[in-house]
């Protein structure tokens, strides 16, 4: 009774000190997860818009709180980056520890199972995942180890179980298969195809084990040559476009400047690069145009000359393999940096994207009618991060994971089965 007496009386002088027309205060009750919910639209901004391209007043803004609110739980924006990132990756350390009442199962269950846990945390952490798949590389050093150490153990597990249910595998086929079962999981972070959660779990299941099942082709024997064009000295537009990819790559968008551009490509001055391009987002935005038209370009041709779906669909994987291959760099750009992109750039390039993923998911349905056009698109999202995924862990010169063997896992996670 005196709680609800004293609750009457504030509310009562609430009303009187409105009484004079001005708005009664309201009295804002801190959440008690209110470090989770910072966190969440943290990670959600840092994946969606980059790390440099989010500032604290951004996050606060997500959270309807102030920059002060927010500096009471994190002192600065890489404090509250680097948790956000290594959380993450205690998150997928923990979902590869089987209890101990696993061990006696045999291997090919224990290895469903972390499979299954690796799935739920990836889908309960789909919004954050592309912090970790993309912005990583802004991590301090020391940072950088404790998470390269959490992902080394989540691998080390994959192949040690991988080999105890497939003791045909050696070591560089369990790195392969691990690295693309990870791929298909972390590759949900890459787009915002909806699909209800159990169908999902079961359609990224059937993926993944499609994938540790799968018999790799043989390795290749010697290193397949790259089609690498020599672009001539005279052509300074493309040499710019190479050259500026090469250092978005190795150094991330937000550490090159347009000078270290110029220099790259033999101009004697940045403002030699404004005689191209009006900016270091519009060399961006001309090369990723250029691939995204060739994604495109590709897929009337492959139809008229195909059978049939499947065989049009294998011709698309061939060709997107052999372009990644010949420019990697491009390729890891491509997904890593497009937030850099100028507003309306970015937004025809995400048009050209999608329209190419429903053309290729059409061709999957026709070969899986079965499957739902959304359950299709997210297949085909999978594949196509296999492609980036592989290539930052092996290179293309590996010959564990030849063009070769990236189009098997391609086809394998698309069509559900190996190809025949």
């Amino acid at each position: 009774m005196g709680y609800h007496r004293r609750m009457g009386a504030q509310e009562g002088r609430a009303a009187d000190k409105a009484s004079d027309g001005t708005a009664p205060r309201v009295v804002r009750r801190r959440p008690r997860d209110r470090r989770a919910q910072i966190a969440a639209a943290s990670a959600e901004a840092f994946g969606s818009l980059g790390y440099h391209g989010v500032s604290m007043e951004d996050i606060a803004s997500r959270l309807d709180i102030s920059s002060a609110a927010l500096y009471r739980h994190y002192p600065s924006k890489y404090a509250l980056f680097r948790e956000e990132a290594l959380r993450l990756g205690a998150l997928s350390e923990a979902a590869v520890r089987l209890p101990d009442s696993a061990r006696g199962l045999p291997a090919a269950v224990r290895l469903g199972r972390v499979i299954d846990a690796l799935i739920a945390s990836s889908i309960t952490n789909r919004r954050s995942a592309a912090l970790l798949r993309w912005q990583r590389r802004y991590l301090e050093d020391a940072d950088a180890a404790i998470l390269d150490d959490q992902l080394a153990t989540v691998h080390s597990v994959l192949m040690s179980l991988l080999g105890e249910a497939r003791p045909e595998l050696d070591k560089a086929d369990r790195a392969v298969l691990s690295a693309a079962i990870l791929s298909v999981l972390s590759s949900i972070g890459d787009h915002h195809v909806s699909i209800p959660v159990r169908a999902l779990t079961a359609l990224l299941g059937a993926a993944c084990r499609a994938a540790a099942d799968c018999v790799l082709p043989p390795p290749a024997q010697h290193p397949e040559p790259l089609a690498v064009t020599e672009i001539p000295l005279t052509f300074k537009h493309e040499l710019l476009l190479a050259r500026a990819i090469e250092l978005f790559h190795e150094r991330g968008y937000p550490n090159v400047s347009v000078e270290d551009i110029a220099t790259a490509a033999g101009l004697p001055a940045s403002s030699a690069v404004y005689r191209f391009y009006r900016s270091k987002g519009d060399i961006l935005a001309a090369a990723f145009r250029r691939a995204a038209d060739r994604v495109s370009a590709a897929i009337g041709p492959a139809v008229a000359a195909a059978d049939g779906p499947e065989q049009a669909l294998t011709t698309l994987i061939e060709l997107y393999v052999a372009g990644s291959f010949a420019e990697r760099e491009l390729t890891f750009v491509y997904y890593a940096e497009i937030s850099n992109v100028p507003a309306d750039a970015r937004t025809a390039l995400r048009n050209i994207q999608r329209l190419n993923v429903e053309e290729w998911a059409k061709l999957l349905v026709g070969v899986r009618p079965e499957l739902a056009a959304a359950d299709a698109r997210l297949l085909v999202h999978a594949a196509l991060a296999l492609v980036v995924d592989l290539g930052q862990r092996f290179g293309s010169t590996d010959p564990a994971c030849s063009r070769q063997r990236v189009v098997h896992l391609m086809r394998v996670v698309l069509f559900g089965r190996d190809a025949e």
